[in-house]
């Protein structure tokens, strides 16, 4: 293989590179060897066919797999061999006779060109001083904590006949949808107890029940969201054709030792603690988001490099699908197209950078992925996919979509990479200086994307 550099722009590589035609019928001859044992031909017996016979029957055909593998590894090598890492896959472009080199009548010569990752040198993380915002949490978010489990575990007993269901009460309804008169999918259930006010059921479903007693009919009429996840119906009017079957008011919950042992705790005081914890738990996570923020602009401010626009691109499109496909919100209302796309493209850059530096850093670092965390990482992946398959309609297990990633590595790999990145920022975090600052719970729970703790 002979490769010749083209061209070195900014951080764009382009080569040519040539591969004699004797180079290729060395291949094309040690494939057809292998295949001489494998194939029974009319008129030879198996592996007596001469080379030159099989070169006629299957010549071009083998070499076309030669050429689409040899392109693809000669392409690689020709970054590799000069210790550059492409951003993308490499593109390459044939200019010449390609039915002569496939006939064996020429070399193959192409051109390849990629963009390649920047090379920088990353900051000693030791130097950095962070701040990390912690706070206390108020007594009165584990007691409110406590009554909203208290609400989860209440219990519901029968209306006295006669009595209309009120905001609050259970009620056992039996229902048929349907749209235009026909009855549709999933539109009707027997039996099912629906606790008024929860919000469970289409948007003005439960308002239509309030007033209804034991033994009632009613027509709920109903339109279904416009971004309901069955597109079929979204943005339909439907009735639906209601039988109230019992009306039950909730018990008074006691939140006492005895609630506390009907969960399995040993008394009321355990069950706090342990919502304390929890509490604590996400208030550590708040915590981690905001010094994670400070971080990162740290990390941003400390780095100026060129950018592969491949990756730029690539991220800005996958951030502007997002945009398309979603309600602006009150910051983006006024804003023209061209300024949101500026503004996108910035947030897309400074990904791309952050995902470099980080990269770099955790790689220096020989930080990797636990094989364990990443499989419980694709478990829940498979979980929650096939769970959302089966809300649109589709009959989709966990152990199916587990079996895609299995067999995707690139699927895979957009598992590992938000995995490796809170790696990285473990590691760094423990390097860096990193300054703890009481702050009010209102303040921790503020979007880490707001001003920094302290300003």
């Amino acid at each position: 293989m002979e490769v010749t550099e083209l061209s070195a722009e900014g951080l764009e590589r382009k080569f040519t590179v040539k591969v004699p035609a004797s180079e290729l019928d060395a291949k094309l001859h040690a494939k057809l060897s292998d295949l001489k044992n494998k194939v029974q031909l009319k008129g030879f017996r198996k592996g007596k066919a001469p080379i030159s016979f099989l070169r006629k029957m299957y010549g071009k055909g083998v070499m076309g797999e030669i050429l689409q593998d040899l392109i693809a590894e000669t392409s690689a090598k020709a970054f590799s061999d000069r210790d550059l890492r492409p951003a993308t896959q490499p593109h390459p472009h044939f200019e010449g006779d390609m039915d002569a080199v496939v006939e064996g009548r020429a070399d193959l010569e192409y051109v390849v060109h990629a963009e390649v990752l920047p090379d920088f040198e990353p900051i000693d993380v030791a130097t950095l001083s962070l701040t990390r915002p912690i706070a206390e949490v108020p007594a009165a978010d584990v007691q409110e904590a406590l009554s909203n489990l208290a609400e989860q575990q209440r219990t519901f007993s029968p209306r006295p006949a006669g009595e209309a269901a009120e905001k609050g009460d259970a009620i056992v309804i039996d229902f048929k949808g349907s749209i235009d008169g026909n009855e549709f999918p999933g539109g009707a259930g027997e039996g099912v107890e629906l606790v008024l006010g929860t919000g469970r059921f289409i948007p003005g479903f439960e308002d239509q029940l309030i007033g209804a007693k034991a033994g009632d009919d009613i027509s709920v009429n109903v339109t279904f969201p416009a971004d309901y996840g069955a597109a079929e119906l979204a943005g339909k009017e439907a009735t639906f054709a209601v039988s109230a079957k019992e009306v039950k008011s909730p018990d008074e919950t006691v939140i006492d030792d005895a609630f506390a042992q009907k969960l399995g705790l040993e008394n009321l005081a355990d069950l706090e603690g342990r919502l304390r914890e929890r509490l604590e738990r996400d208030f550590r996570q708040l915590s981690r988001g905001h010094v994670k923020r400070n971080l990162l602009d740290q990390l941003d401010a400390a780095h100026k490099f060129d950018l592969p626009k491949s990756m730029v691109d690539a991220e800005f499109e996958q951030i502007w699908r997002q945009v398309e496909s979603s309600e602006r919100d009150e910051e983006d209302k006024d804003k023209s197209e061209e300024e949101l796309r500026v503004e996108y493209r910035n947030i897309a850059a400074r990904r791309v950078k952050l995902g470099l530096v980080l990269a770099e850093i955790g790689k220096r670092a020989q930080v990797v992925v636990p094989n364990e965390a990443l499989q419980r990482a694709v478990q829940e992946q498979a979980m929650r996919e096939a769970q959302f398959l089966h809300m649109q309609g589709q009959d989709i297990t966990p152990r199916q979509v587990l079996q895609f990633y299995q067999q995707n590595p690139n699927a895979i790999a957009q598992i590992r990479a938000p995995l490796f990145e809170e790696q990285v920022v473990d590691f760094i975090l423990e390097r860096a200086t990193v300054s703890d600052v009481s702050v009010s719970k209102e303040t921790l729970l503020k979007d880490p994307d707001g001003a920094p703790i302290g300003d």
